[in-house]
């Protein structure tokens, strides 16, 4: 399955969490969604955001400073 993807480097909270809420409202449940992150309260927002939204945080990871979260839009 493919991703959609976000870029949201550059951006500080609640600006990545606010564009991906918005982006996954665009997609079909089940659906993927890849975000791209720089602020580094980011690991702790999108843990907090997919517990109280019940999308699935499947994975995320931290490379030089720049994190990559894949969320998967829950099902309605």
């Amino acid at each position: 399955m493919t991703a959609t993807l976000l870029d949201a480097r550059g951006l500080k909270c609640p600006l990545p969490i606010l564009r991906t809420k918005k982006a996954l409202a665009e997609l079909a449940g089940g659906e993927q969604l890849e975000v791209l992150a720089t602020d580094a309260t980011a690991v702790r927002d999108f843990q907090a955001f997919c517990r109280q939204t019940g999308h699935g945080l499947l994975e995320h990871r931290e490379v030089d400073g720049e994190f990559r979260f894949v969320l998967q839009k829950r099902l309605d």
